[in-house]
């Protein structure tokens, strides 16, 4: 059995970014104990990550990079947003501890999307705000093995997502 359209994956990987030095540095690491788990086709992961895991087998090890084009994109500048600190008062409190420097807040748009954004500056006035994703702009670099394939159930590929172990409980 091989990695293709409609088959749960399980993987086990690395994944390195270059830090501000250039240096590579791990920033995730999944073991085989506990697997990402995707529906292939349906991950809503990078389109390149998936066609990469195309084709292969258990126990095939994997090594790949994803361009931030390939990946989440280059920076938006115009996600990077300045917010009325009075946004953030609750019950007429701020709550300092969540308004920290580098702390990532769940928030709604006026669309009521849901977002999620890394407080990257902080004023009396206001909270600056990056709803960038928070690979955008940056070379992944990943190394890994795959685990287990198996057959989605029609009821995975009816909802899109993989469910069970490692993946969504109803």
């Amino acid at each position: 059995m091989t990695v293709q359209p409609n088959k749960v994956v399980s993987v086990a990987y690395q994944l390195e970014i270059n830090n501000l030095d250039g240096e590579r540095e791990i920033v995730e690491t999944v073991s085989a104990d506990a697997p990402m788990v995707l529906l292939y086709g349906m991950s809503g992961l990078p389109e390149k990550f998936e066609e990469e895991l195309a084709g292969l087998s258990v126990g095939d090890n994997f090594s790949f990079n994803l361009s931030p084009e390939e990946g989440y994109g280059d920076i938006d500048e115009e996600a990077v947003v300045t917010i009325p600190i009075e946004t953030f008062l609750i019950d007429g409190k701020l709550d300092e501890e969540m308004l920290q420097l580098g702390n990532y807040i769940p928030m709604t748009d006026n669309y009521g999307n849901q977002l999620r954004g890394c407080v990257v500056g902080l004023s009396e006035e206001s909270v600056q705000m990056d709803f960038n994703h928070p690979l955008a702009g940056k070379t992944m670099y990943f190394v890994g093995s795959i685990i287990a394939i198996r057959d989605a159930q029609p009821e995975e590929l009816a909802h899109g997502h993989v469910h069970g172990d490692g993946g969504h409980h109803h």
